[in-house]
């Protein structure tokens, strides 16, 4: 089998979805007795750094609006949550997407907000 290199297992990682990346980890933990999110530390920025806000967003799902049924299909697609899982958070609302590429994020908020839900990125 071909060793990933880093940049291809993150573009693979960015083309799963949560419950996906939720049973990935759960299999490294069970494969290596390690918790992948544990180890994650956060890197001290270099000297001359340039901070150009943050690259990862959360998408806060804060009303689903008047077309629910349009919203909670998009839900469903984005997510891999099944009807009622998808219909809670369209009448709940929440976190939809956490720590999710900043492009990304402000593609699924167009989405959402043309299907006519507000919505939030944190």
């Amino acid at each position: 089998m071909a060793k990933l290199t880093r940049d291809e297992f993150i573009s693979a990682l960015k083309e799963m979805t949560i419950l996906e990346v939720k049973e990935l980890v759960d299999a490294m933990k069970e494969e290596f007795g390690v918790d992948p999110s544990a180890v994650a530390v956060a890197a001290a920025p270099t000297q001359g750094a340039v901070e150009e806000g943050p690259s990862t967003k959360t998408v806060v799902l804060k009303n689903a609006g008047g077309n629910k049924i349009a919203v909670i299909k998009i839900i469903k697609e984005v997510t891999g949550l099944g009807l009622v899982e998808a219909k809670a958070i369209a009448d709940n609302g929440g976190n939809l997407k956490e720590n999710i590429p900043a492009e990304e994020a402000d593609t699924l908020k167009t989405q959402l907000e043309e299907a006519g839900a507000e919505v939030e990125l944190a």
